[in-house]
């Protein structure tokens, strides 16, 4: 019996050591793989599949992926002036932001993120959108990851093509399709602000129907735009 037991937790042991060296190797391999070929699909996106096909929606999906050159440049400084300003710079985290949060946190019941434009990528490229603390510990590896294997331009071009911006709708060439009638790279500096203004939350934020809180947003990430545009470049 205890030559059985013995045995039985070596078994155990080496199949989680394998689990642990596949799950390593794995992840490395397909982040490389995601360094030069389009992500095809997300967790979000196919959550978002079945909860349209076995809810009371209609089955939506829009999603056109396009390089980074094919962007305005306004649209990629928005989302750098609307929700990390420190990303060419930073390797992945923004600590003085975590802790200014953490301290918000303690005191006020509405809680802030401080997720960087590289965490949200790793989120939305590999993980579930629901908050828990293994997601939290897989978001830091991931974010390191993709730190490490791709470049800031390369995080950034994943980040504007799978954003969600609408039921079914990801991207910012699929979201410039539907809410402006032209593609990504003809994006005013005003039209890119207002697609921005609407990443917090998709489903509450139209940008083919803004809100009067929609349009400030807008005017504040225009100001910011004004201020951080001479200074990026991408390391």
């Amino acid at each position: 019996m205890k030559k059985s037991k013995g045995g039985f937790f070596k078994r155990l042991l080496r199949f989680i050591i394998k689990a642990i060296i596949v799950f390593f190797l794995s992840s490395i391999l397909i982040t490389v793989i995601f360094r030069f070929v389009p992500v095809p699909g997300t967790p979000l996106m196919v959550i978002r599949f079945f909860e349209q096909t076995f809810g009371d929606k209609d089955v939506v999906f829009s999603k056109d992926w396009v390089s980074i050159d094919e962007m305005s440049k306004n649209v990629v400084v928005a989302a750098i002036a609307a929700e990390d300003q420190k990303f060419p710079d930073h390797w992945g985290f923004d600590l003085a932001s975590i802790e200014k949060a953490m301290q918000h946190n303690k005191k006020k019941k509405r809680v802030h993120g401080a997720s960087t434009i590289s965490q949200q990528t790793a989120k939305n490229v590999f993980l579930w959108p629901h908050r828990d603390w293994i997601r939290k510990g897989l978001e830091v590896y991931f974010t390191f990851l993709i730190e490490t294997i791709w470049s800031k331009e390369r995080i950034i071009e994943v980040y504007l093509n799978i954003v969600e911006l609408g039921n079914g709708v990801y991207g910012v060439e699929a979201a410039s399709q539907k809410y402006f009638k032209k593609p990504a790279i003809k994006l005013t500096k005003a039209e890119a602000a207002l697609l921005v203004s609407a990443f917090p939350n998709p489903f509450k934020f139209n940008p083919g129907k803004p809100s009067g809180y929609m349009f400030k947003r807008q005017q504040w990430i225009m100001g910011q735009m004004n201020n951080i545009e001479p200074t990026i470049e991408f390391k």
